[in-house]
């Protein structure tokens, strides 16, 4: 009985001394995961903010790419803490990151997509609200996630395009520039006054508010055909402007053409039929 309390009384230095080691580390340990927590979590912050502000929107995807941050975070703080616990953390890491080769060659397609999205949120070459056509496909965007960009098209139907299709293909925005040209052209004959109906043409321009003083408009004769003398009117809007600018315009000048007597020649539908039966 003496020999082991002895033993106990020369072990006791070594044994506190283990337990102290532990306390430190087990205390490191826990101060590991909780700073990687509060960090994890005020990265989630700053990065749905940041994305926010940088893309001008606020959609349901924005937190899943904070999130995936905040979990990636929290996994680089566990391994620490394992490794500080005396955990041999090498092979843990070599399990995730197999496993990590096998999901990302499993989901080539869709992590593309993620890495299309997120190109798209920081370049910023459309905004939610802005019409654009993306690979022939012309609408409005709707939403901007990770994976798709959904478009409402002029016609009212609701297209997803993948964002590995989005960011690999042509993208035409129609409203970043904020003005936008349009191109009139009316066929009148031969026998009108050419200078007469350009004047009619600039006046119907002038005359509408929405029409942009710079740039100029430009009102002159495009081109001979042999079976009118094409004029042109061109001229700049804002890009919310533009349609129903266009549908006004086209016709005013349609109603004083009528009103000065112009003709507008058409290809005779008789003359038509007889070149084909070729009489």
């Amino acid at each position: 009985m003496n020999d082991v309390v002895n033993d106990v009384r020369l072990n006791l230095p070594n044994l506190t001394e283990m337990l102290s080691v532990f306390a430190i580390n087990l205390f490191t340990a826990i101060a590991i995961v909780v700073a990687g927590w509060l960090l994890s979590r005020w990265l989630e912050g700053r990065l749905t903010r940041y994305i926010e502000r940088r893309s001008g929107i606020d959609y349901d995807y924005t937190p899943s790419l904070a999130r995936v941050v905040r979990f990636v975070v929290m996994a680089i703080a566990i391994v620490a803490a394992l490794g500080r616990m005396g955990v041999q953390t090498a092979s843990i890491t070599a399990l995730v990151g197999a496993a990590g080769l096998a999901i990302g060659l499993a989901l080539q397609g869709t992590l593309s997509n993620v890495a299309a999205g997120m190109m798209l949120m920081l370049l910023r070459p459309f905004k939610v609200g802005q019409g654009v056509d993306i690979g022939g496909t012309g609408g409005t965007v709707t939403d901007m996630g990770l994976f798709t960009t959904r478009i409402t098209t002029w016609d009212g139907v609701v297209v997803y395009i993948p964002n590995g299709t989005v960011w690999g293909g042509k993208i035409m925005n129609y409203s970043q520039a904020g003005r936008r040209r349009f191109e009139l052209v009316v066929g009148i004959s031969y026998k009108d006054d050419v200078a007469r109906a350009l004047q009619v043409m600039r006046e119907v321009v002038a005359a509408d508010p929405r029409v942009l003083v710079n740039p100029s408009p430009v009102i002159a004769t495009k081109e001979l055909t042999d079976l009118s003398v094409n004029l042109m009117a061109q001229f700049w809007t804002a890009a919310a402007d533009l349609l129903p600018t266009k549908f006004e315009i086209t016709r005013k000048i349609k109603e004083r053409f009528d009103e000065e007597g112009f003709t507008v020649p058409v290809r005779s539908l008789d003359f038509a039929v007889s070149q084909v039966d070729g009489t």
